[in-house]
């Protein structure tokens, strides 16, 4: 029989593990669109706020916060959308199994 320290070690080849794949283009253009999409609707609720609030008499600091935020966030929403995260590779580890043959023989 062979004792532990007479084994031979055999490296293992690195198996693609799904941590390590990158996100999808389709998902995180999908992701980006949306953020786009949120933000410009945060921008219109904006507008009308604005509009609202100036036409009612509310103070001014109210109806122009409302107005800065307007104008402001079309800018900030192409900012984001354009923002494409690193698309990392093997940020994680790959995890091999690592079993001893001879005990999935043996009964």
């Amino acid at each position: 029989m062979d004792s532990p320290s007479h084994r031979r070690h055999v490296r293992h080849p690195a198996v693609q593990s799904v941590t390590t794949a990158p996100e999808s283009l389709r998902d995180e253009q999908a992701a980006r669109i949306k953020r786009y999409l949120v933000t410009m609707g945060i921008r219109t609720v904006c507008f009308l706020l604005a509009a609202v609030t100036a036409t009612n008499g509310a103070p001014w600091w109210v109806w122009g916060l409302f107005a800065v935020l307007a104008v402001v966030l079309p800018y900030i929403a192409v900012v984001l959308a354009n923002a494409v995260r690193p698309r990392l590779d093997g940020r994680f580890n790959p995890v091999t199994p690592v079993t001893d043959p001879k005990r999935q023989i043996e009964p």
